[in-house]
């Protein structure tokens, strides 16, 4: 009899242990599903409203004119210009006038020149802006002694009245751009001098040409 319901027991146990293994597998497989339900569920992304009183506000004040464009608009006129350049060690003469305009409401400045550069007619044209959200003029030039465009941009200062361009044009015989650097100082209302200097292979500035303009 004892024995009976000794062999009874160790079924019990043998029962209730199975049972459990098979309650914990289960567990098991349902939490392995879960996390891989999870890990593969693409998390929502929302994007921030766009504000559109703040964004008008934000072009209304990149449009708008303001006083560096004024000063710019003071150089409306024609300009005759003494031009001064540094080729090697000599130093070569030429002359050319110029026709400065603001166009597109007072925004930008575009100048047309034309002149005589070593029996050579020069004709040239520069555009001048000042950018409202970088707080920085940048300047563009292109003629018909190549097929280039030369870019620059700078800051103004007032206590010297000299705006300080900085940027490339490219070397002919290498075919590489060079650093070039340009002073444009406000001598009087009459009077602009420019001031060019590039830096050579060795590392070393030089100045390459001035040009005196004084309104015709």
């Amino acid at each position: 009899m004892k024995k009976s319901l000794f062999t009874l027991a160790c079924l019990s146990l043998v029962l209730v242990g199975c049972n459990n293994e098979k309650k914990d597998k289960m567990e098991t497989e349902e939490a392995v599903v879960v996390a891989d339900t999870t890990a593969t569920e693409t998390p929502e992304i929302t994007e921030e409203p766009m504000d559109s009183v703040a964004m008008q506000k934000a072009w209304e004040a990149y449009m708008t004119p303001g006083e560096p464009h004024k000063m710019m608009a003071a150089e409306e006129g024609k300009w005759n210009n003494e031009m001064t350049f540094w080729m090697g060690p000599e130093e070569t003469k030429a002359t050319s006038t110029a026709d400065i305009k603001m166009i597109l409401g007072g925004r930008y400045q575009v100048g047309t020149y034309t002149g005589n550069m070593m029996g050579a007619e020069l004709e040239g044209r520069s555009t001048l802006a000042y950018d409202n959200a970088t707080n920085e003029y940048i300047s563009t030039w292109i003629d018909n002694m190549g097929t280039g465009i030369g870019v620059l941009r700078g800051t103004y200062d007032e206590a010297s009245k000299t705006i300080t361009l900085n940027g490339s044009m490219t070397d002919p015989m290498s075919g590489k751009e060079k650093k070039v650097r340009e002073l444009y100082t406000i001598v009087d209302d009459n009077t602009r001098r420019m001031e060019m200097f590039e830096t050579g292979p060795d590392g070393k500035e030089v100045k390459t040409m001035e040009i005196l303009m004084k309104r015709a």
